[in-house]
């Protein structure tokens, strides 16, 4: 099935303007890192700068796959997805860099990391153990999104 025939069954693009309202009203996502037997995937929660970046914390310091696997590597990619039914969903993947952000610049993204969900033994973790603070940098974004009607059902 191609995405010309998803776009006939009522599949639409998102342009920028409508990403950027889906990332600022989701939390949560799926973080895939390269290793060298495929794409290392990790769920994480993150905060929206409402422009070009993504912001999210890791907690376990140099002991933890992920952070090891984040700072290696070049390049990473983002799935944030939200479904209702199926047939009304939506996601966004996005492309980019990640860095490390300096300490000195914590206190600036307060407020974007504010929002970000985080179960509660995580909240407990953080008080605890090394913390991290990673800049998802957007280079690349495409949004799809379905808001068909199940078959049988026709507007009137």
């Amino acid at each position: 099935m191609t995405i010309d025939t998803l776009e006939a069954a009522g599949l639409t693009h998102m342009d920028d303007s409508d990403i950027a309202a889906f990332l600022s009203n989701q939390r949560v996502g799926v973080l895939g890192l390269p290793t060298e037997s495929g794409p290392y995937m990790i769920p994480l929660s993150f905060g929206y700068d409402g422009d070009s970046s993504l912001y999210f914390t890791f907690i376990g310091g140099s002991a933890s796959r992920k952070q090891r696997l984040t700072e290696a590597a070049a390049d990473a990619t983002v799935l944030v997805y939200k479904v209702e039914s199926m047939f009304h969903w939506e996601s966004v993947l996005l492309q980019g860099d990640i860095e490390a952000v300096p300490e000195s610049e914590w206190a600036d993204l307060a407020e974007v990391l504010d929002g970000a969900w985080r179960p509660e033994v995580f909240e407990d973790a953080i008080k605890d153990d090394d913390v991290t603070i990673y800049r998802f940098h957007i280079d690349k974004r495409e949004g799809l999104r379905h808001a068909g009607l199940p078959p049988g059902f026709e507007r009137e």
